[in-house]
């Protein structure tokens, strides 16, 4: 038998499928849902601020470089969408991490500025909401998903005024970590199982 004949050159490498054959995406969002929903477990006051450290461990390795990982791995696969939001979202649990550490650690340093993270929030609002548009193409559980942190960081952002607010948005980060978990193992039980769980199947709404 003869050998398969070379590629030429204008043909793609395929060099990035020989050592990324599973799909990321599931750990990526296990990463975000986990960690949101622990950082949210303080936010709505179902647990005291003694937690914190614990959500700090966890932002830095699982919900940050973990997701960070992901994202990593998902535009090595060509996946532009997957790799830009979860290495975004890895990043921003990083530096979460980063500075709530250094603001409780040093305050003389890192002053509370509530116009700052009231700017902060709104800014990954609209970051999210960019997002948001591509998942209009995608299915019903990232719609979901990105569509409920929009609500999270628009609240967030408010509740640097109002306490209310905070745990209103507590309640929405929640909701919406649940329905990241909720997705990684929808697209999980497909790729391994092949059960199809409600909101996996593509949409196309613009």
């Amino acid at each position: 038998m003869l050998p398969p004949p070379p590629k030429a050159a204008s043909e793609p490498s395929t060099a990035k499928d020989e050592w990324v054959r599973g799909d990321p995406g599931p750990f990526g969002l296990l990463c975000f849902g986990m960690t949101t929903c622990m950082l949210m477990f303080v936010t709505t006051g179902w647990t005291d601020k003694h937690f914190i450290p614990t959500v700090f461990c966890y932002a830095m390795f699982y919900g940050g470089f973990g997701q960070f990982v992901a994202g990593a791995l998902e535009l090595i696969k060509g996946n532009t969408f997957g790799g830009t939001a979860f290495a975004s979202y890895g990043a921003f649990w990083m530096g979460w991490f980063l500075l709530e550490y250094l603001s409780i650690t040093n305050k003389a340093m890192f002053p509370g500025v509530q116009s700052g993270k009231s700017l902060w929030c709104g800014l990954w609002a609209v970051l999210t909401f960019g997002f948001f548009i591509v998942t209009c193409r995608k299915n019903g559980c990232l719609m979901t998903i990105f569509s409920t942190l929009v609500i999270t960081f628009s609240l967030l952002s408010g509740g640097v005024w109002d306490p209310r607010c905070e745990q209103a948005a507590g309640y929405w980060g929640f909701f919406c970590g649940s329905s990241a978990i909720y997705a990684a193992f929808a697209f999980l039980y497909k790729a391994e199982l092949g059960i199809l769980l409600p909101g996996v199947r593509p949409v196309h709404f613009i």
